[in-house]
Formats: C-alpha cells, sequence, structure tokens
C-alpha cells in the first residue's frame, strides 16, 4: 500500500546508526594543529563534537541550520494541530494528536543539539519571534480541508525524510544522533498521510475530488522545500564541504520527484504536472520547477499565512511565561535543597 520507496531510506538510517557507533571507538591523530585537527576528524566520516574546537563559521551555519530545523518542526504543529478537534474519527484524531506530539519532541532534540553550540534555546525563540530566524517556508500555506493533512503527510513528511536522512551522517555529532531517532518518527507521519489519501481516493468522487485538490495545492510548495536551486543556494558549497550536508538542494529534489511518481501510481491520484515524463537518457523524470520567485516572497515574511503562524508562536511564548518561571524557580529551589 506504501509503495517500497521509503524502506531504502530507512536502511540508510540504520547504517548511519551503526556507523556513528564504530566510528566513535576510532581516534584521529592529534598534533595540536587546531585546524588540521578539525579538517581530519570531518575528512574521516568522524563527528565534530561539543567539546572540540570549530571554526566559527562552522559554528554558525550550525546555529542557523539547526534553529531553522528546530522552529520549523513547532511551526509546524500549527496547520495540523487546526484539524485536531475536527478529525473525521477519534482514531484519526489520536493518531493525528501523536504525531503533533512528535514534532513538539523534534523540535525539543534541535533546540538541545542547537544549544550545544553555546546559545541558549531563549535567545533562539526571541530570534524567530523577531523575524531574525526563519522556519521552512511549507508552514505558510494554509490546510483547507481533511485531505490537506494527508497530503502534508506525504508529500511534506516525505520531502522532510529525503532532505533529512543524509542529515544523520552530519559531521556535527549532536545533530546527526538527533536526526537518526526523527527520521524513524517522519517516516510514520508519512505513511499516516499516505494513509489518509489511500482511503479518499478509494472512498465517494467528491472525497477523491478533495485528495486531489489537496495534491494540487502541496505539490509544488513541497518541490520547494529543498530550497534555491543550486545555481542560487548561498550556502550549499560550503556546508558540503564541510559534511553538514551530503547532498545538493537539486539533487535531493529530483530523488524526491522520482520517488512520488512511483507512489501516486498506487494512490491513484496525479501530479499536477503536465511535463512530468521519464527521461531514459538520464534515468530520472524531467519535471517542472517550482516557482522559486514565490519562494523567495514566502520567505520575505509574504507567504499566505506568515503573520499568523508567527503571532501564534509569539501569543503562546508570551502565555507560557509563568511555567517556565515555575519550573526554574522549582529547580532553583531543589539545587538548595541538595547543598
Amino acid at each position: 500500500m506504501y509503495g517500497n520507496d521509503f524502506a531504502p531510506l530507512l536502511e540508510q538510517v540504520d547504517s548511519a546508526e551503526r556507523d556513528l557507533r564504530q566510528a566513535a571507538g576510532q581516534a584521529v591523530e592529534n598534533d595540536g594543529d587546531l585546524q588540521g585537527y578539525f579538517d581530519a576528524i570531518v575528512a574521516a566520516d568522524q563527528k565534530v563534537e561539543p567539546r572540540d574546537w570549530m571554526p566559527e563559521a562552522y559554528r554558525k551555519t550550525l546555529i542557523r541550520q539547526i534553529a531553522q530545523h528546530a522552529h520549523s518542526e513547532i511551526i509546524g504543529m500549527q496547520p495540523e494541530g487546526n484539524w485536531i478537534s475536527r478529525a473525521p474519527s477519534l482514531k484519526r484524531k489520536a493518531i493525528l494528536l501523536a504525531k503533533v506530539q512528535d514534532e513538539a519532541g523534534h523540535g525539543l532534540y534541535l533546540y538541545a543539539a542547537a544549544e550545544t553550540l553555546g546559545i541558549s534555546r531563549q535567545e533562539l525563540v526571541e530570534m524567530l519571534i523577531e523575524g531574525r530566524q526563519k522556519y521552512s517556508s511549507i508552514f505558510n500555506y494554509p490546510t483547507l480541508s481533511w485531505a490537506d493533512v494527508g497530503a502534508i503527510g506525504w508529500l511534506v513528511d516525505g520531502a522532510a525524510i529525503v532532505n533529512q536522512v543524509p542529515l544523520c551522517r552530519c559531521s556535527y555529532g549532536p545533530y546527526a544522533r538527533a536526526m537518526i531517532r526523527i527520521c524513524k518518527e517522519e517516516s510514520f507521519h508519512q505513511r499516516q498521510g499516505y494513509e489518509i489519501l489511500y482511503t479518499l481516493s478509494r472512498g465517494t468522487p467528491e472525497q477523491k475530488a478533495m485528495a486531489q485538490d489537496a495534491v494540487d495545492r502541496w505539490w509544488y510548495p513541497s518541490l520547494a522545500m529543498f530550497g534555491p536551486p543550486d545555481s542560487d543556494s548561498t550556502h550549499s558549497e560550503q556546508s558540503m564541504t564541510w559534511k553538514i550536508k551530503r547532498f545538493s538542494n537539486d539533487e535531493l529534489r529530483q530523488r524526491f520527484v522520482d520517488m512520488c511518481v512511483q507512489q501516486a501510481g498506487v494512490l491513484d491520484l496525479r501530479i499536477p504536472d503536465p511535463d512530468l515524463r521519464w527521461n531514459a537518457e538520464r534515468g530520472a523524470h524531467d519535471y517542472t520547477q517550482p516557482d522559486y520567485g514565490e519562494l523567495m516572497q514566502v520567505i520575505k515574511g509574504n507567504g499566505p499565512c506568515n503573520r499568523q503562524r508567527i503571532e501564534h508562536r509569539r501569543r503562546a511564548y508570551e502565555e507560557g511565561a509563568w511555567v517556565r518561571a515555575a519550573a526554574a524557580a522549582h529547580a532553583a529551589k531543589k539545587a538548595v535543597a541538595h547543598v
């Protein structure tokens, strides 16, 4: 029912986890040259750890990327959380609630990984609310029907898996370890969305039309999730040199398209691209690129839901101030008691 394309990706996650454990027992010679030692660790596919020296540009790049990822998990709770109370059955409600809770957990893992780089979670949240850090453009689109929850699971979480599985081999240890757990959970999210669309596409004509409408609206924003084309990407080349990233934006986007074509056939839904076709010479599908102009406008804050998403996050942060204060007071009282 789910197609067979995601099994190899999960095998890659397991392989990355095995290699991570094996690499932990291997040593890289350190002759006191900090830059040389850092370069050697990266070249040997070892992991840079918080205690290790690292170039300041490497640290800042990781903070930017991990923070954007964490913000995306937290903001991404909103469009689906909007449907928890309106899910069509108790079973659907429970599954969706569990998924939204998973996203909160992913944000927690990632904020914790970012904090190992010397920045506080409060700083990160404030930068998000003030517009000094970004989150994924995909979460600035509205969820208009129950089928949108299915499209997000299949397309958005599917794109996330394709993008994030290589991060399990990221050169920075805390990020790589967080990604191994996140990718395993994201695979369930993709299957949840796929199953919703599969059910709708085999329901009434109205239900199938609703599923197709959702796919039509989410297809190109999902393609844009991989970022601008390689020719316009600001950070990709350096991130790949440092082995933070392993593949370029265009490589990952192509991989995602090729996977979705097979799965759409099982779903009996149409990918909304009249120019989509197999290219035997390239061994891949030709497809229409997303509107990168639209992507840039959404990133700049001009998407359908940008202001709504940030205002919701700001309000939640302000209303949760008493919880943070109470937790801090409890921790301080407990520390005094143990003196």
